[in-house]
């Protein structure tokens, strides 16, 4: 489950699940950590899988794999898993394997999605993370990532409508007095979902 420290505010490990921390800083009292990504190490590759292409495709593909600068398996395996999707489903599978470090991850998810246009939210996201998350979790990123579409103005993966809200309300703090707050304004697709916190993609909790 999310946590939160003191007064609501993160405080930054120097390593976030593939991303480090580089600074902070402080603007109207709210803090944003930067991070920048660092490049996983590559999983050993051990499998083959063969397919037959015309002479044509084939030489379609070694064509654009050489525009890219990639040989011509990197090439057709990044067409075939983009790398948003990829880091999407790593940070998701994190959520499950260090739940301990939820907020964390989570913030790597915020990063992620803040960084993308609307173009790879359609696109690149349109598969579901295949991870079976706790509820919290599970609508926390449904949500996260509804309101990444809506600020590109494009529909939400199909997925995030299969995720029910909560049917309790989760607050992203344990103060009373911010809790009042929160109820009105936190973001509505969070608030729809049954969780309560101050900001969304585009800022920080």
């Amino acid at each position: 489950m999310p946590g939160t420290g003191k007064h609501g505010l993160l405080t930054p490990p120097d390593h976030v699940d593939g991303f480090r921390h580089g600074s902070t800083r402080c603007h109207d009292g709210v803090l944003t950590f930067f991070y920048h990504r660092v490049r996983s190490r590559a999983v050993p590759k051990t499998e083959q899988l063969q397919i037959r292409v015309s002479p044509a495709e084939k030489s379609l593909v070694r064509t654009r794999a050489t525009l890219a600068g990639m040989g011509m398996s990197d090439w057709v395996l990044l067409q075939l898993f983009p790398q948003v999707e990829v880091r999407f489903r790593e940070c998701v599978e994190a959520l499950v394997a260090d739940p301990g470090r939820a907020s964390f991850t989570l913030a790597a998810i915020h990063d992620l999605l803040a960084g993308l246009n609307g173009r790879q939210i359609t696109h690149e996201l349109r598969n579901p993370p295949g991870v079976s998350l706790p509820p919290v979790e599970a609508n926390y990123v449904a949500a996260m990532t509804e309101f990444a579409a809506m600020k590109h103005g494009v529909p939400p993966p199909a997925w995030t409508g299969t995720v029910p809200p909560l049917d309790r309300p989760w607050f992203g703090t344990d103060l009373m007095s911010l809790r009042l707050y929160l109820l009105t304004h936190s973001p509505a697709v969070f608030r729809r979902r049954n969780i309560f916190i101050d900001t969304s993609v585009g800022g920080r909790v």
